[in-house]
């Protein structure tokens, strides 16, 4: 059975049989991909009530470790958003009483972002269902499999240029 991406290339081998675009194939699949799994995990937070960027964010404190707080910078760097986006995206959650936004002691001139009890039970009730989600989102694919594409996705990532923030620690146990 054919995908999208077979009839783009087919196409253009029969427009441009001099391209070797084998490469179009597999970056337009990663990017169909990240598209239909988007929209798939759009729909399945807000059947919880959420937006997918609010769980990124909620989840992102909630997975700090406690006190589950962060610089709107490190929240920025983990989302992959700009500044003033991330701004926003704050200004809305503590509307909403899912976070706070407090100046941090440490430095005056900074703020910290913390989850609030409300917040962190959003993320725990969806969790859960969230990967529940994703792994029915990939039951196509066996355990090797999974294993295969993530290694070949990190290894991918990695040569892109994408490496964690030194903001993203790891909560110590």
């Amino acid at each position: 059975m054919d995908d999208h991406l077979d009839r783009v290339l087919a196409q253009w081998r029969s427009e441009r049989p001099d391209l070797q675009a084998a490469s179009m194939g597999v970056v337009g699949r990663i990017q169909r991909a990240s598209r239909l799994l988007e929209r798939s995990l759009a729909e399945n937070f807000a059947r919880h009530g959420l937006e997918l960027w609010e769980f990124d964010v909620l989840g992102t404190l909630r997975r700090s470790g406690p006190p589950y707080r962060l610089t709107p910078g490190a929240l920025s760097e983990s989302s992959m958003v700009t500044a003033g986006a991330i701004t926003n995206r704050i200004d809305r959650l503590v509307r909403k009483g899912l976070v706070t936004r407090d100046t941090d002691p440490d430095s005056r001139r900074s703020v910290i972002i913390t989850l609030t009890e409300q917040g962190r039970s959003i993320v725990e009730d969806v969790l859960v269902p969230h990967i529940d989600h994703e792994d029915r989102l990939l039951a196509v694919l066996d355990r090797d499999e999974r294993e295969q594409l993530a290694a070949v996705l990190r290894k991918l990532l990695l040569e892109l240029g994408d490496r964690p923030s030194p903001a993203m620690r790891v909560p110590e146990r």
